[in-house]
């Protein structure tokens, strides 16, 4: 059944913050991509039913809500007192998880990156060579020091990443991280800035792909701001289209051993394309994992990615909102969907032009939704027949034994004479 747009339930609650690039910060003025998907769904504006899953936020969480232990250090600010405010020139804040949050679930020997938001509060400002270093715990294959991609003065904010991998035993895992600076001197978050913030996974053995959103995108209803979208799409269609690549190529010229579904908006202002899919029934543990980003040399890319969900027939609800610009990085989106189990959801991926269409190739590497445990296999029927009172075709010999009716042997078609003349033709003579 299509997706009719007269139908849809419930708003794309879409946040106005900057391009995911970077820094995030939220950009003023920024202009809202799904805004006319937003106006379809007006008929339920005003709802707003409790659900286990998050609305969007500006972190790609590793669970829908993102929950830190880690203490906010405050600026301090000047009070009529005699004791004088210190501030250090190097000193952290944890901010938030941008992704993989306390006590994520990762499978065994899972490559996945995990994004902290920390903010300088010292008096210092940070250059490239500062560096985010391993500071102890369970190093999960990291590397001992990774550079700061930008400068980041008092008071500003940076999404600072690394690249870790799963062990292979099951069991929870923590690993310890500090900042240090280029005269090599460590500092972290809390009071005196000597607390490492840290990366807390729990392993729970395999995991298998439930259902691969690219592999199966014809399964799904696609549309633009106005109309049905065939799949597969043709390439370069202005009115937007979707296509699964094979050997897909990421922004940053990598080539992942994974399927890419490439979704390309209308041709327009905040052009749109969305897809929405069969509903699928979730159990707990279950996760969505893809990554996203621009397509290779779409050098103006600059796009929104949209995740939303339908339990039933009710209203549609905000996933997570995500915004990529062509600066050579990719965005990991992993989402705990534990609390959507036992429902049967609809899920609608969405990709929007962020303002005037230039290049925008939103590119999904592995969309899927991941299931942890052994793969079930498919158990095998029994196709033996026992046996029964009518025995099975046996072979012999082809000899036909002859029988009282004759075969059919063609005989003379001489046909006897009848009563019943043909016509004769007879000369007729014509006078002169």
């Amino acid at each position: 059944m299509k997706f009719n747009l007269k139908l849809l339930a419930a708003p794309l609650v879409l946040l106005l913050i900057g391009l995911a690039c970077n820094m995030g910060v939220p950009a003023p003025g920024t202009p809202d991509p799904f805004a006319t998907l937003n106006v379809l769904y007006t008929a339920a504006a005003q709802t707003s039913e409790a659900s286990g899953a998050s609305t969007a936020t500006n972190t790609p969480v590793g669970a829908a809500t993102a929950t830190s232990a880690f203490p906010t250090l405050s600026v301090p600010t000047a009070t009529n007192t005699s004791i004088p405010v210190v501030r250090l020139c190097n000193a952290a804040a944890f901010v938030s998880d941008v992704s993989v949050g306390d006590g994520s679930r990762m499978s065994s020997g899972q490559d996945f990156v995990k994004t902290w938001r920390i903010q300088n509060v010292g008096t210092c400002t940070w250059s490239t060579d500062y560096d985010l270093v391993f500071a102890g715990g369970d190093r999960m294959h990291a590397p001992n020091s990774v550079g700061l991609p930008g400068y980041v003065s008092p008071g500003q904010s940076i999404n600072l990443s690394v690249s870790l991998t799963a062990p292979s035993d099951s069991g929870s895992y923590i690993g310890y991280w500090k900042l240090r600076d280029e005269e090599g001197n460590l500092f972290g978050i809390g009071a005196g800035a000597q607390t490492s913030f840290w990366v807390s996974i729990k392993v729970v053995g395999p995991s298998y792909t439930a259902y691969d959103f690219a592999a199966n995108f014809c399964d799904a209803d696609w549309q633009n701001n106005g109309r049905d979208l065939p799949c597969p799409g043709s390439e370069g269609d202005s009115k937007g289209y979707v296509l699964k690549l094979d050997n897909p190529r990421m922004e940053n010229g990598d080539r992942p051993d994974d399927l890419g579904l490439l979704t390309v908006p209308k041709d327009a202002y905040n052009g749109l394309i969305w897809g929405t899919y069969p509903a699928i029934k979730i159990k707990n543990g279950d996760h969505f994992r893809t990554l996203i980003n621009c397509q290779f040399k779409a050098n103006a890319c600059n796009v929104a990615f949209q995740v939303q969900y339908q339990v039933d027939n009710g209203s549609v609800k905000t996933l997570g909102t995500w915004y990529e610009a062509y600066e050579g990085k990719y965005n990991t989106i992993d989402v705990d969907l534990s609390s959507l189990a036992g429902k049967n959801v609809k899920f609608i991926l969405a990709a929007g032009a962020n303002g005037n269409w230039d290049q925008d190739y939103a590119l999904w590497i592995g969309p899927r939704l991941v299931r942890f445990g052994e793969q079930p296999t498919a158990t095998p029927t029994n196709t033996s027949v026992p046996p029964t009172a009518t025995p099975t075709y046996t072979p012999t010999n082809t000899v036909v034994p002859p029988t009282a009716t004759p075969t059919y042997t063609p005989t003379n078609t001489v046909v006897p004479p009848t009563d019943t003349p043909t016509a004769t033709p007879t000369q007729t003579s014509t006078s002169g």
